[in-house]
């Protein structure tokens, strides 16, 4: 079975010192913005239960809102645990 999100992680051979110094500080704008972005994703998230549960159907704009968060988050995260030194777009685009 193809899964419909996939993560792909590659082993960063060389990470700058000084970014990685300052990471925790450089990320806080993205958890500030992100607290706020998942508050309304957990709503949406009830909704779609409700949704799905009365209409068989997950509301388009709801799963869009919720994929868009969660690629957003996934990015700020990997950045804060080292996974990558690219600074993440404060976007949830692909």
């Amino acid at each position: 079975m193809d899964y419909p999100i996939t993560l792909k992680v590659d082993l960063p051979q060389k990470l700058s010192r000084l970014t990685t110094f300052f990471r925790i500080i450089m990320v806080i704008p993205h958890v500030i913005v992100l607290y706020f972005l998942g508050i309304v994703a957990g709503i949406l998230l009830f909704l779609s239960w409700w949704a799905i549960l009365f209409t068989a159907k997950y509301p388009k704009v709801f799963f869009d809102y919720l994929t868009w968060y969660w690629r957003w988050s996934t990015r700020a995260t990997g950045y804060l645990y080292l996974f990558t030194d690219k600074y993440p777009p404060f976007t949830g685009k692909e």
